[in-house]
């Protein structure tokens, strides 16, 4: 039997206790009396020995961390609540590791996330969620807060996700001659559900999605009632042309 000490801590998936007897002791160091977790491999460490583990695996070039005694990868998140980086040893490894494709930045907070499931896009950052006290996820394509339903392994809601930015981006700039000769982009994203819809050329300044019915101007892309409050349908509005809708 051992005397074990529940600390109520955020994150639940992180287990603490104060060590006074050997079947819960570090294998690197049996000093009584001190708090030690049972990291996710199932090995007990204190915080300053998983510093030191760390911090020779950093230095080894390593670009994750593992359990030196069972070769079990380390979630990235789990290391940065229990070890003691310095701030420039944390951003010394996140420069290692932002290399490895399963790991990137939260557009939240700038800490690296891993993707568990790589068939899905819509990712949780367990430190936003903390700070926020409400669940945030990001889209793993986009890096942008997620929108619409999840999961989803294709795009998400975001205006311009995936292979619309590439086209929002390099798609030819056309003259519409029915209005004034102005020049804009020739294809623009829905301002409501962002999918794409190309100008044809014909016709007036408002576009109706096909997708969600939503109605803009192609060219400043206002909604169509505001829009068109000081411009009629073939006459550029008071706002002009907007840019591209990339980021």
């Amino acid at each position: 039997m051992f005397l074990e000490q529940q600390i109520i801590i955020l994150d639940v998936t992180l287990k603490i206790g104060l060590q006074n007897f050997v079947n819960f002791s570090d294998e690197y160091d049996n000093e009584p009396d001190v708090l030690r977790a049972v990291l996710s491999c199932g090995h007990v460490t204190d915080p300053q020995t998983l510093t030191d583990c760390c911090r020779a695996q950093m230095n080894d070039g390593k670009t994750e961390f593992r359990c030196p005694l069972c070769e079990k990868k380390w979630p990235y998140d789990e290391v940065r609540k229990l070890a003691k980086l310095s701030d420039d040893e944390t951003l010394i490894f996140e420069d290692k590791v932002g290399t490895n494709t399963v790991k990137k930045l939260c557009p939240g907070c700038g800490t690296f996330v891993e993707r568990l499931d790589v068939s899905n896009l819509c990712v949780k950052c367990s430190v936003c969620t903390e700070r926020t006290r409400k669940t945030y996820h990001f889209c793993w394509q986009c890096m942008r807060e997620w929108k619409g339903p999840g999961p989803r392994a294709d795009r998400c809601a975001n205006v311009g996700c995936a292979i619309d930015q590439k086209l929002l981006k390099d798609c030819p700039t056309i003259t519409l001659k029915s209005i004034q000769n102005v020049q804009c982009p020739a294809i623009r994203a829905c301002t409501s559900c962002g999918v794409l819809i190309e100008h044809n050329n014909k016709g007036h300044k408002i576009i109706e999605c096909h997708a969600c019915n939503n109605r803009f101007c192609f060219i400043c892309l206002k909604p169509a009632d505001e829009c068109i409050k000081s411009a009629t349908h073939y006459i550029i509005c008071t706002a002009g042309v907007a840019p591209r809708q990339v980021d």
